[in-house]
C-alpha cells in the first residue's frame, strides 16, 4: 500500500475505532432488549450458506464502501481508498472503470476522515452509474455520473465542507437524494444534474462527533436512512409537492450502522455494522436479529445488496486492515 493510501486507511481505522469502542457489545446488542441472543443454530437458520465470493487488493486500495445490482449478477462497487468505480462480474472478475483524480496539492482535506473518497453509488435503468466523491475541495467533491463507455463528469458541486455518504434514485420522478454524514444534510439533485437542494436538515440527521445520516434508500413514497453516530434508522415521507414529511424514527440502539437494503418482505431491512462486524435483520418494530457475523467472512462491512433471498455484503476491512471482501448469503 502506498504511503498516501496507508495513512488513509490508518485514519479511518482510528474514526471507526471511536464507534466502535461504544458498541463493543453491538454483536449482542444486536439482538436488541426486545429479541433474545441467537444461538449459532439459529443464525444459521436465517443466513445460511455463507461464502466469500470475492478477495479484494487492500493494497491496492480496495475497501468497497457502496454496491448498486444490475442485470445478469452484475456488481458495480466503489472503491474508496482507491477512489475508484468498478464492475464486478457474476464469476468474481473484477475490472476497474474509473479512478478519480486526487486533490491537486496532494494535501488530505476531507473532512472527518482526512483523505478522498469515493462512496455512495446508483445505477438507473440505461446502465448509468451514479456515485459521490468527496475531497474537501470545491472542484471535486460532488456528485458524479459515469455513462456506459465513457468518463465520469462531475454533475452536481456538493460542500467542500461536508461528506456526501450514502446516494438514492428515485427512478419514477429522476431524482437523487444524498446523504452527508458530516453536515446532517439530505440533498436533492435531478438526475440531469444542477446545484444541490438543501431537503432535510432534521437534527435526527446530525453526528454526534463522527458521522451522522449515513445510508439511504427510498421506498413507498419516502426516504430512509440510518445515523452510523446515533444508532438509529429513520423514515421521512416524501409529501406531493416532493418536500420532507415529519421524520419517524423506525430503529434504535445499533451504533455504528453503515448501510441497508429491503428484504422485499414488507418494511423488514438488512443493515450493516461496521465497527461490530455484522449483517442485522431489523422488523418494523426495531426488533433486530444477528444474520451473519466474522465467523461468515465479515470485515468491517460498508453496504448490502439483496436480489430474492440472496444478499450481497461488502466489507472494507476499515477496522481489521484484513481481506476487504464479498460475502454472498441465502437470507430467510
Amino acid at each position: 500500500m502506498s504511503r498516501i493510501k496507508a495513512l488513509s486507511a490508518v485514519a479511518l481505522a482510528a474514526s471507526l475505532a471511536a464507534v466502535g469502542l461504544q458498541s463493543t457489545a453491538v454483536g449482542a446488542a444486536a439482538a436488541g432488549p426486545s429479541s433474545p441472543s441467537l444461538s449459532a443454530a439459529a443464525v444459521a437458520s436465517r443466513a445460511t450458506a455463507a461464502r466469500i465470493a470475492v478477495h479484494f487488493d487492500l493494497a491496492a486500495g480496495q475497501t468497497p464502501e457502496n454496491v448498486a445490482l444490475a442485470p445478469g449478477g452484475v456488481l458495480y462497487v466503489t472503491f474508496a481508498v482507491g477512489r475508484q468505480i468498478a464492475r464486478i462480474d457474476p464469476d468474481g472478475t473484477t475490472r476497474i472503470l474509473a479512478t478519480l483524480p486526487a486533490p491537486a496539492d496532494g494535501a488530505n482535506h476531507t473532512p472527518v476522515l482526512g483523505f478522498p473518497l469515493t462512496s455512495g453509488i446508483v445505477r438507473d435503468t440505461n446502465g448509468t452509474l451514479y456515485f459521490l466523491y468527496a475531497t474537501g475541495t470545491t472542484d471535486l467533491t460532488g456528485l458524479y455520473r459515469l455513462r456506459p463507455g465513457g468518463k465520469p463528469e462531475r454533475i452536481a458541486p456538493l460542500p467542500a465542507t461536508g461528506l456526501p455518504n450514502g446516494l438514492a434514485l428515485d427512478k419514477r420522478t429522476g431524482t437523487l437524494y444524498i446523504a452527508d454524514s458530516v453536515l446532517g444534510t439530505i440533498w436533492q439533485v435531478p438526475k440531469t444534474g444542477g446545484t444541490p437542494k438543501a431537503w432535510s436538515t432534521a437534527p435526527e440527521l446530525a453526528s454526534t462527533g463522527f458521522l451522522g445520516v449515513n445510508g439511504v434508500k427510498l421506498r413507498d413514497g419516502a426516504v430512509w436512512v440510518t445515523n452510523l453516530d446515533k444508532g438509529t434508522v429513520l423514515r421521512i415521507p416524501i409529501d406531493h409537492h416532493q418536500r420532507a414529511g415529519q421524520l419517524q424514527t423506525r430503529a434504535t440502539g445499533l451504533p455504528g450502522i453503515d448501510d441497508f437494503e429491503f428484504t422485499g418482505h414488507g418494511d423488514d431491512l438488512v443493515a450493516t455494522i461496521d465497527s461490530a462486524g455484522t449483517l442485522v435483520l431489523i422488523r418494523p418494530d426495531g426488533t433486530r436479529k444477528t444474520l451473519l457475523t466474522g465467523a461468515d467472512g465479515l470485515q468491517n462491512p460498508t453496504s448490502v445488496a439483496v436480489r430474492g433471498n440472496t444478499a450481497y455484503v461488502l466489507s472494507a476491512a476499515y477496522l481489521t486492515q484484513q481481506d476487504p471482501n464479498l460475502v454472498i448469503a441465502r437470507i430467510h
